[in-house]
């Protein structure tokens, strides 16, 4: 996924988001995901991460080196996926497959992407 996609992305469910919330509070996660995405961008393209099934990031190989990142950026996907199934009447895991297909469609050649069975394929 480019950039721009990726910020679009996150500044339309932070616009959902803040039907829930303070502005304070989506402007928090806007400016964290925002501030991650350069370095998720060049982990994906190393091949150290890739996407899951369920719209979060995961480990591709040992290489964990940039856990705390990872995890950071999985928490605010996981309160921006409930917040948007709260909008929407659905579950935060509804949320996070539809977006794993959407973020599936606009990988980048050689990213690694997991498949609905749980397989790890490359673009």
């Amino acid at each position: 996924m480019n950039q721009k996609r990726y910020l679009w992305f996150v500044a339309t469910v932070v616009a959902g988001v803040f039907l829930f919330s303070g502005s304070a509070f989506c402007a928090d996660i806007k400016a964290r995901m925002k501030d991650r995405l350069p370095r998720i961008i060049e982990l994906k393209a190393a091949g150290i991460v890739g996407e899951n099934n369920q719209g979060f990031l995961a480990f591709i190989g040992g290489n964990q080196s940039e856990q705390v990142l990872i995890d950071a950026e999985n928490q605010d996907r996981q309160l921006v996926y409930g917040a948007i199934a709260k909008q929407q009447g659905t579950t935060a895991g509804v949320v996070g497959r539809r977006r794993a297909l959407q973020i599936a469609e606009n990988a980048k050649p050689g990213e690694w992407l997991q498949d609905a069975g749980g397989k790890w394929v490359q673009k």
